[in-house]
């Protein structure tokens, strides 16, 4: 069991090195990217807007909670931005590129696979890797960049209403506690996260999509296996990412 894992582990690893080579190589598949691009943006923007409210709003409340029993309410605005920007929103994108996007390029792939339609494109000469997967990768690194931003605003705006309307907060302090905790480097940070998560989910997606087993019935239990796998490497991927960030970049005023 031991040395499946580890030998599929060291091909995801291997299928990853590849498209990161042949992203560079030409033609480049730029109709296929677009295409990809707009499927994976139209089947996660809705989900992302409304699932970021709620996420901001219980964020606001329970940091607004905590500095108030500690006597700090004039930081709550910009503890709630912090947590939203640096750790929310890019996890958020991420689960949802893997749910919804990433799950689709699993299934398309697998499909092909069953098919025999990547052997045969192997017998042309045809890469599959730098003809299907490349774009798909790329596109779901694009919309989770774009994405990002959209989830950060409108997680920002859901805690804001929350904080001013349901917890009492001024505008005012609101603001200026945003100002004086944040930095621009948590923005780079969170694009940073968002382009990484991107990148993972749709690696994962395209190994499980390329390696099913088992007929159709094979491809839902690969598609199943992606979405859990690129969950558990987000998230472990993201404290790593987080505690070398909090290492390098000094909080601001520290």
């Amino acid at each position: 069991m031991i040395t499946g894992a580890l030998r599929q582990t060291g091909r995801l690893f291997a299928l990853a090195a590849e498209v990161a080579r042949a992203v560079f190589r030409r033609p480049f598949q730029f109709r296929e990217f677009v295409e990809q691009f707009w499927f994976v943006a139209s089947v996660t923007i809705l989900p992302a807007a409304l699932v970021s409210i709620p996420f901001g709003a219980v964020i606001a409340l329970q940091v607004g909670s905590l500095t108030e029993q500690l006597g700090a309410q004039s930081f709550t605005g910009g503890a709630s931005v912090l947590a939203v920007v640096q750790q929310a929103s890019p996890l958020i994108v991420a689960l949802l590129i893997a749910g919804a996007g990433g799950s689709a390029i699993c299934a398309d792939l697998g499909s092909r696979k069953i098919r025999e339609e990547l052997d045969a494109m192997e017998v042309m000469g045809v890469s599959p890797v730098q003809r299907l997967v490349v774009p798909r990768v790329l596109a779901a690194m694009g919309v989770a960049v774009l994405l990002n931003g959209l989830v950060s605003v409108v997680g920002i705006l859901g805690g804001y209403f929350f904080n001013v309307v349901m917890q009492g907060g001024t505008p005012g302090a609101y603001l200026s506690s945003f100002s004086a905790l944040a930095q621009l480097p948590d923005l780079y940070i969170s694009e940073l996260k968002a382009l990484v998560f991107g990148f993972i989910a749709g690696i994962v997606a395209a190994y499980r999509g390329l390696n099913p087993r088992g007929g159709p019935k094979g491809v839902g239990d690969a598609v199943n296996q992606s979405v859990v796998i690129t969950f558990l490497l987000l998230f472990f991927v993201n404290m790593v990412m987080t505690a070398v960030y909090l290492r390098i970049v000094p909080p601001k005023g520290g």
